[in-house]
């Protein structure tokens, strides 16, 4: 019987030379993958109270609208800098070499909204932790954190629970 990871594919040397890309377009290109991946994603929040599912960019998008369609609630994206068209808050945080701003629409999430975070990948925890400062600077109650796949040498799980996050991922894949 498949599992997830299965479905993911790794691609070598991208998009650097000694970077193994874990490749989740192969899992939604299959019709069950996909729906077991977003059914795994979901499970640990059964019968909780979840108001608004918040997919990061741009695989969380996916992932994030397939997961608030099965919930049959809204869905709210968060964008790098200058990619949403109405009034917007940011929060920076720092990459490898530099920084990088990530924003959600100031009215997206009304205070008290429980909210699940999504996304494909957590590595250093640099996006999932920006957008968590964004959902909670508007009065947002994050209920978790769900990923498909999670690069734990980098770090990002311990990051989210230093938080108080739940942390909740389908598959893990040894270094970066």
């Amino acid at each position: 019987m498949k599992t997830v990871k299965d479905y993911i594919r790794t691609i070598v040397d991208f998009p650097h030379e000694g970077i193994m890309f874990r490749d989740v377009t192969t899992l939604f290109a299959d019709a069950r993958g996909f729906r077991m991946a977003v059914d795994q994603m979901l499970h640990p929040y059964a019968g909780q109270e979840i108001d608004k599912v918040v997919g990061l960019e741009a695989r969380g998008f996916i992932v994030g609208g397939a997961i608030a369609h099965q919930l049959t609630k809204g869905f709210v994206p968060i964008r790098k800098k200058g990619k949403l068209p109405g009034a917007t808050i940011s929060e920076a945080y720092t990459l490898e070499y530099g920084e990088a701003v990530m924003e959600i629409h100031d009215d997206a999430i009304t205070p008290g909204e429980k909210i699940l975070i999504v996304d494909d990948l957590l590595a250093t925890g640099g996006t999932a932790e920006a957008s968590i400062k964004l959902v909670e600077r508007l009065g947002g109650e994050i209920v978790g954190c769900s990923f498909i796949i999670d690069l734990p040498d980098l770090g990002g799980r311990e990051r989210l629970e230093k938080l108080g996050m739940k942390v909740h991922t389908l598959v893990e894949f040894e270094g970066a």
